[in-house]
């Protein structure tokens, strides 16, 4: 099992106060409650000797991926087993304690749809040990669950229909999600509980397969009982006869709305943020005019001053002026193309060297930063060859360096200056950008990542920059963005996979 995202976040979930909290919302759950208290638990010496160490497993995931120490899961299991709790309870029990992580990370903003997938793998990894511990062997794992059938009606959102598309059996799960009674769905054509702005196409090719005898697997937008909208992801499945004719059709669904939720809103940030980098590039294109301007401005003007003091244009001097003129039209010229190539959508990867990569960044901000007196230092120590989404790099380069920027120029430093540093590390590339600003404040630095946090004022900053950046750079291209504070100033550290 490899957990990569959840990682980043040992460190603040390894703390005393969030165990607490943890703990709280895990065992207040109204169904753990229930449970724990119908079979007399004692929740002081439960919490202090079972709990607790439960959950410091479950972070031991979290650290380096390791579940297999079991010592903590069996004194937790035998715990139980003692106090005669079923395998369904346990399963209560034990989703309890992921639900609880899931909440702290969306009540903090740092809900990721990877988060919820990690947090999913470490849940049923842990509780198949608890199965297995719980039940001793493969063949009473059997017969236990043979025993309980009644986990799949509670936990599982299966529903049966007819071969003419209406539904003739559901679980408990699929009542609760839905809102229905069985009495209320029974007969309903599966058409009746989707949402109304559900693609067509995707219904006919669920009929499609309905009557070809064939599975279809997808994802399906329904609405339930009181108009609320609901995603789950479907796998619909003919059962034959021995003659193999179909008898009627299955639907095993998974709940995904959380998902589909975040999906939304990440799509949201993806488009303001795009808005906010159009803004960016139309400043900087402004920055990267204004000089070219002024000496076409100058130029234009020399030739009536000249005729005024001189009375007369010499063709050599006419030829200088307009060859003048058109080296400037050339370099804006060159500026709209490398800011229209930017904006290209869907590039494909392409081989760049980290040195040309960063002449490329240069060249929308080389300007700008000229302008502001600051010095720029590059240490490419490796000259690695990278294949990426040059503009979405470009992206994140310019986002950090505008940011060290800003805060330079606000902080009005002397001899200020951004450091850009590249060496190989093992497979991977590690390229840093430093400023001598001073830093950033322990009190924030954890909340840069996170969208719509910002140190500007609502008019310089949408708080949307540093989190598509480490969005892109995880992503997209499967490295990493941090962030320290050196001796000098801010230190962000991008890695960056070798190909």
């Amino acid at each position: 099992m490899r957990i990569v995202h959840l990682t980043t976040y040992y460190d603040s979930l390894n703390n005393k106060n969030v165990k607490i909290k943890l703990l709280k919302t895990w065992l207040t759950k109204e169904k753990v409650f229930k449970i724990l208290k119908a079979h007399n638990v004692d929740f002081e010496p439960f919490i202090k000797n079972y709990a607790l160490n439960i959950i410091n497993h479950f972070l031991i995931a979290v650290k380096d991926s390791n579940l297999d120490n079991l010592n903590e899961v069996d004194d937790f299991v035998n715990y139980l087993k003692e106090h005669d709790i079923s395998l369904v309870d346990l399963y209560c029990v034990c989703n309890g304690l992921r639900d609880s992580f899931i909440e702290y990370f969306n009540d903090n903003n740092m809900m990721k749809l990877e988060i919820i997938k990690e947090l999913n793998d470490i849940s049923e990894y842990s509780f198949s040990k608890i199965l297995t511990k719980y039940t001793h062997t493969s063949e009473k794992i059997v017969k236990k669950l043979n025993k309980n059938d009644d986990i799949i009606d509670k936990f599982i959102i299966m529903t049966k229909y007819d071969l003419d598309g209406n539904i003739i059996d559901v679980s408990q799960a699929f009542c609760d999600i839905s809102g229905y009674t069985k009495d209320e769905i029974l007969g309903k054509s599966f058409r009746e509980v989707k949402h109304p702005d559900l693609d067509e196409k995707i219904l006919q090719d669920i009929e499609k397969s309905m009557i070809d005898g064939k599975t279809w697997h997808g994802e399906i937008k329904n609405i339930d009982k009181y108009g609320k909208t609901y995603w789950v992801e479907a796998t619909i499945t003919p059962v034959f006869d021995n003659n193999g004719n179909v008898l009627y059709i299955d639907s095993i669904r998974q709940d995904i709305t959380i998902k589909k939720e975040l999906e939304e809103q990440q799509s949201i940030l993806i488009e303001q943020s795009k808005s906010a980098a159009i803004g960016e590039m139309i400043s900087m294109i402004a920055h990267q005019w204004r000089q070219p301007l002024q000496a076409v401005s100058i130029l234009i003007q020399k030739l009536p001053l000249t005729k005024m003091q001189d009375g007369v244009i010499s063709d050599e001097l006419l030829s200088q002026v307009v060859e003048d003129v058109g080296s400037q039209l050339e370099y804006m010229s060159k500026t709209i193309d490398d800011f229209r190539d930017y904006f290209l959508p869907d590039k494909p990867k392409e081989k760049i060297s980290i040195r040309d990569l960063i002449e490329k960044t240069m060249d929308f901000l080389g300007f700008m930063l000229k302008n502001d007196g600051i010095k720029i230092e590059t240490k490419i120590k490796d000259n690695i060859y990278l294949e990426i989404y040059v503009n979405e790099i470009i992206q994140v380069f310019i986002s950090i360096i505008k940011n060290a920027r800003d805060i330079l120029v606000e902080k009005s430093i002397k001899n200020s200056q951004i450091i850009i540093e590249a060496h190989k590390d093992n497979s991977y590339l590690n390229i840093s950008i430093e400023d001598n600003a001073g830093g950033i404040q322990k009190e924030i630095i954890n909340k840069i990542f996170e969208p719509y946090f910002s140190t500007k004022d609502n008019k310089n900053g949408t708080g949307l920059g540093l989190y598509m950046c480490k969005t892109i750079i995880e992503k997209q291209s499967l490295g990493s963005l941090s962030v320290e504070n050196s001796d000098l100033g801010a230190k962000f550290i991008i890695k960056l996979p070798i190909s």
